[in-house]
């Protein structure tokens, strides 16, 4: 693996690149960074494609700028990692929070996208409520971290109280099925990056964009998304459950949904051969890009 900076939108973006052919790139979620993909950067390469990694903007070893964290900064940080690695197009993976952004991507920015591998999160209809009044009325406990996490410090200091604690909560808390999974190298490696003062705020801050990107959607979600895509779906996941990808074809016409069985939230950690194998399948059926 080469480990690289790429400059977009302005910032650097750290990635990590391995292999030669089209562009598949890997966007990660919360807490975690490009390290999440680990198991599935090789086994693309090895695959014949261009299998990069990054490091979410605000997130590991990418900038981290005080800006509005939403779908239309990032989206753009993302189309000048495709073009600044020298591709015209990509497949664009996502997992949890990689997920919020690469369906609102594909829609913004179409000429792009050859295909989307989304994990854990299906690509949902805007609903008629912004998301955190949405979570307040429904008042599930499963939800409640995301409203908590609105409270600019208040949040930052009750995670940077302790660091270890939060990242061994969210990685081997209830929403993961494979705890084995999650050794504490694994942890250490996800803690060493939210440790430095400050480094928790812009991760936070995706989530403190979420009513802004509800309104930012209404320009482009009734558009359908009509390149070959893929979910994959968790049968563990308490948050994020199957049964939430129902329906999904009407908005995603050519799409394929595959359940992992034994796995939580984490799926292309907790179940990484199972992962890689859905991947490579799909891509092999994708018009080359």
């Amino acid at each position: 693996m080469t480990e690289r900076f790429v400059v977009a939108n302005g910032i650097r973006i750290f990635c990590v690149d391995e292999g030669d052919g089209p562009l598949v790139l890997l966007l990660h979620g919360f807490p975690e960074s490009s390290y999440s993909w680990r198991h599935q950067v090789p086994a693309l390469a090895a695959a014949g494609f261009r299998a990069v990694a990054i490091d979410l903007p605000g997130y590991g070893r990418s900038d981290k700028p005080d800006v509005a964290y939403n779908v239309s900064w990032v989206g753009a940080c993302v189309a000048g990692v495709i073009t600044g690695l020298g591709h015209e197009r990509a497949v664009v993976a996502g997992h949890d929070w990689g997920g919020l952004i690469a369906w609102p991507f594909a829609r913004m920015y179409p000429d792009l996208v050859a295909g989307v591998i989304g994990l854990n999160v299906p690509d949902l209809p805007r609903y008629d409520l912004p998301p955190t009044e949405l979570f307040r009325q429904l008042g599930s406990s499963r939800t409640q971290y995301i409203l908590d996490f609105q409270e600019r410090g208040t949040a930052e200091d009750n995670i940077q109280k302790d660091i270890d604690g939060f990242v061994e909560l969210f990685l081997r808390g209830p929403a993961t099925v494979r705890k084995d999974v999650m050794t504490n190298d694994v942890l250490a490696e996800y803690a060493a990056l939210f440790r430095p003062e400050g480094a928790i705020t812009p991760p936070l801050e995706y989530y403190r964009n979420m009513d802004r990107n509800w309104e930012i959607a209404a320009e482009f979600d009734d558009d359908k998304i009509d390149v070959p895509c893929l979910m994959i779906c968790a049968a563990g996941d308490p948050v994020l459950p199957p049964e939430l990808a129902e329906g999904m074809d009407a908005r995603v016409p050519d799409v394929e949904i595959v359940t992992i069985d034994d796995c939580g939230h984490w799926t292309q950690q907790e179940q990484p051969e199972a992962t890689n194998q859905h991947m490579l399948r799909y891509l092999a059926r994708v018009p080359r890009w």
